[in-house]
C-alpha cells in the first residue's frame, strides 16, 4: 500500500468509466481522499458507493462537464470550501472521434477542444494558486501517444493531444520552483467505450485488440506516479520507442510505417 496516498486529496475528472474510474478504485485501495467529477451523476453515485464499502474512505462527487468553464470554477471553488486542499489533479476527462478531415466540422472541433484542451486548462487553473501557496501539489495530464505520433484520421484529436503536451510541457517548467509537479500520460490504445465514439465501425479496434491497454494496468502506473516528479508515463513501451525514433526519423517512419498509420 502507497502510504504517501493515505488521507490526501485527489480529484479526477472523467471518473465515470475507464481508467477514470480504474484510478479512483486504485487510489481509494490506498486510503486516497476522492473527488471524482464527470457529467454522469448517477454513474458516480454508484461508484462512490462501492468505495465507501469496499475502501471505507471519503469520496465526494460533483456533475461537471469541463467544456463549461464558468462551471468548472464554481466546482473547484465548492470543493476548495467543502473538501479542503487538491493534492493530486488528474485531467482525464476527454474524447476522440477518427475522420478525416473533410469529414470533420468544425463545431465538432472546437467542442473536442473545449473538452480535451480548455477543460484541462481551466481546472489546472482553479488548483493553481493553493498549490503554489503550499508549494506542493501534482498535476497529471491525461495525454496520449497520438499526440507524439499523428496518424490519418486523427487529425483533430492528435491535435489536442499535442496542445496538451505542449500546454504541460511548459507548466512543468514554470511550476518547478514552486514544487509542483506535472506529468504526462501517453497511452496507446486502451481497453474503454473510448472506441464507442471514435471508432463506430469497429474495424480500428480488431485490427488492434491484441496490442491494447488494459485500464487497470493504466491506471497502476499512474497511481505510483502520484506525488513524485515522473515527467512522463509512455504506454506501451515499444510505441514509446516508436514515438522516439519518429521524432528523430519523421520522413523514413511515415515512409515504413504507412499501412500501420492507416489502420483506422
Amino acid at each position: 500500500m502507497l502510504s504517501k496516498l493515505r488521507g490526501k486529496v485527489i480529484v479526477i475528472t472523467g471518473a465515470s468509466g475507464g481508467i477514470g474510474k480504474e484510478i479512483a478504485i486504485q487510489s481509494a485501495h490506498h486510503g486516497a481522499r476522492l473527488v471524482l467529477l464527470a457529467r454522469s451523476l448517477d454513474k458516480l453515485q454508484t461508484l462512490k458507493e462501492s468505495l465507501i464499502s469496499q475502501f471505507g474512505v471519503d469520496v465526494y462527487i460533483y456533475k461537471l462537464d469541463v467544456s463549461d468553464t464558468e462551471q468548472v470554477e464554481k466546482v473547484f471553488a465548492d470543493i476548495h470550501a467543502q473538501v479542503g486542499t487538491v493534492d493530486v489533479l488528474v485531467n482525464n476527462a476527454g474524447h476522440g472521434t477518427f475522420k478525416e478531415v473533410l469529414d470533420t466540422d468544425i463545431e465538432e472541433s472546437k467542442t473536442m477542444f473545449a473538452v480535451n484542451v480548455i477543460g484541462l486548462m481551466a481546472c489546472t487553473k482553479s488548483v493553481l494558486p493553493d498549490m503554489k501557496r503550499r508549494q506542493a501539489g501534482h498535476i497529471i495530464n491525461i495525454a496520449s501517444q497520438a499526440g507524439k505520433i499523428a496518424t490519418p484520421k486523427s487529425t483533430l484529436y492528435s491535435a489536442t493531444k499535442f496542445a496538451v503536451l505542449g500546454y504541460s510541457n511548459a507548466l512543468r517548467l514554470e511550476l518547478m520552483a514552486d514544487h509542483i509537479h506535472v506529468t504526462t500520460v501517453n497511452p496507446g490504445p486502451i481497453e474503454t467505450n473510448f472506441f464507442n465514439i471514435a471508432d463506430e465501425s469497429g474495424t480500428y479496434v480488431k485490427s488492434i485488440q491484441k496490442f491494447m491497454l488494459k485500464p487497470e494496468n493504466v491506471a497502476n502506473k499512474i497511481v505510483a506516479a502520484m506525488l513524485t516528479n515522473k515527467r512522463e508515463i509512455n504506454l506501451p513501451g515499444w510505441m514509446n520507442i516508436a514515438g522516439k525514433w519518429y521524432t528523430l526519423f519523421p520522413k523514413i517512419t511515415e515512409n515504413i510505417g504507412k499501412k500501420a498509420f492507416f489502420k483506422k
